[in-house]
This record gives C-alpha cells, structure tokens and sequence, in this order.
C-alpha cells in the first residue's frame, strides 16, 4: 500500500467531483505559531488548517510526553466540522516531507480512516509546479466522524519496557546524535530507551526529500523482521518523528508496527527508568 500521493494527482482530485479534504498542517517545534501564520498567508485551495498542539495533541501532563494523543471525540468534532466522514479522502501537506504530516496521517488512521494520505514534497513542492494556492478560508459542509478505534496500535510504557516477554523490538526514530546522548535539544536527559535501535526518520526520504517507494522500503526495512520479531514498536521524543517511519514500514508490508505516543519525553517522566548510550543504529 502507499500511503504517498503526488501534487498532480491531488490538483487533478480538486478538479474534479471527488469528496476530497486537504489539510495544511505545517508545524514548527521552536515557533509554535509559524505554521498557521504561513497558512493565513498562503495554502493550497481549499486546505483547512490543523495545528500539531492545538487540535493533533493534548496538553502534556506529568506522564505521556510532550505530545500526547488528542481527546479522540473531540478531534473527531474538528473532523466533522471540515467536512470529513469516512467516505471522504483527505490529504495532509506540511513544508515539504516533515514530520507533522505522517502524525496527522497516523491518527487518521489511529482512528479508523482508511482514505488518508500524504503530499509527497509538500506546499513547497506544490508550487515548485505553479500549482494554485490562495489566502482564502474555505468552507464544507459539515459531517459526522466516527471514530473507530484501533488501540492495539499503540503501546504504553509498561509494555515497552517489558517488551522482550512480547518478542517485540524498540526503534529510535531521532537524529543519531540525540540518540547517543551527545547532544539534547529538548529535554533535561539524553540518550536512549536501553535497547532501542535507532533508524533516523529521515531515512525514509530519497535524496531529494521525496519518498522512497515502497519496494525500496520493504528492501531496507527488511532488516527490522527475523522470526523472533513479533512487533515493531517505534518511538522517536514525542510520538511525532516516529509516524514517518509507522507509515514507511507500513508501505513495506510490515503490519506488525506499533507507536509509543509518549516516547522518550514520557520514558524519562519516570525517575526510576535508565538510559543508554550505545550505538545500536540501523543505517
């Protein structure tokens, strides 16, 4: 399956009578607002907005990481009243292929929704083609989401800590450098969950930011499955940069995939829970 569509298969599906939704949901971790204010400036035609801390997350309390996962019911209103059901297709475009894109997507499908993709290259290749965009808000008629939720696709802390008992296997998405513990930017401790290897979410991408498709995928995620592997849990600082990588194992046939929401932000949320530093990177 690929979860990857193009900016001319996407323009073609706004031109015509297709129920499609696309949503903006540009994000920057360091400038929270930048992303609805570039939205307000310019969007692809008839993009609604949808903001990681505002509507894909939950406030963060002493345990669950910076990112928790969104009150489900509530996040289904916002879907609702955009104009998306089950039936419709939606689409999710950040800058170019960050991370917020792939989380959004993953809720979509956390949540039931089996029409949901992503814009390959983003906003930013879409005009790269001259593609049309506006500062216009737009409007769609209201619908109900149900949510149906698929909670076995998520994992807790517990359960990471005592995967072994469950033949699972942990991945690291962050930067290497974050990994070892060299270098921190976010929290107050470095390293990583003892255990864990790391595949940096970037990998995902070809050299030139696209996606590698999904042969390519199944190719250098094959590494990840032997016949001890029951699941794969990913997990990256907050449930964020961990979605790029749920989606290209996903894209690769391997189904068994699951995300820690809460991640390291949360693992560390527990003062009796060590850390490592030691290089077990899958390149």
């Amino acid at each position: 399956m690929n979860y990857i569509v193009s900016p001319e298969w996407v323009n073609n599906q706004i031109n015509t009578d297709t129920d499609i939704a696309i949503i903006d949901v540009r994000f920057s971790l360091n400038e929270p607002n930048e992303g609805r204010e570039l939205y307000e400036k310019t969007h692809i035609k008839g993009a609604f907005y949808l903001d990681l801390n505002e509507d894909l997350s939950s406030q963060p309390q002493k345990h669950g990481g910076n990112h928790p996962l969104p009150d489900i019911d509530l996040l289904a209103t916002k879907l609702g009243n955009i104009g998306i059901d089950h039936d419709t297709t939606v689409v999710f475009y950040d800058n170019g292929n960050d991370m917020v894109a792939a989380r959004a997507w993953w809720l979509l499908y956390f949540m039931g929704h089996e029409k949901t993709y992503i814009l390959d290259g983003g906003i930013t290749k879409w005009q790269q083609l001259g593609l049309e965009t506006t500062d216009e808000l737009p409007e769609r008629t209201k619908k109900e989401f149900t949510p149906h939720i698929k909670q076995d696709e998520i994992v807790n802390m517990e359960a990471v800590k005592n995967r072994q008992k469950n033949k699972s296997i942990l991945i690291d998405a962050r930067a290497n450098e974050r990994y070892l513990g060299k270098t921190e930017p976010l929290y107050n401790k470095a390293g990583h969950i003892p255990g864990a290897k790391n595949y940096f979410w970037k990998n995902v991408y070809e050299e030139d930011g696209s996606w590698k498709q999904p042969e390519k995928l199944r190719q250098e995620l094959q590494q990840f499955l032997n016949e001890d592997v029951q699941e794969i849990v990913v997990s990256c600082g907050s449930g964020v940069s961990a979605c790029p990588n749920i989606v290209a194992l996903k894209m690769a046939g391997i189904d068994n995939v699951k995300l820690y929401p809460g991640s390291f932000s949360d693992w560390i949320s527990y003062p009796e829970n060590k850390l490592e530093t030691k290089d077990e990177t899958f390149d």
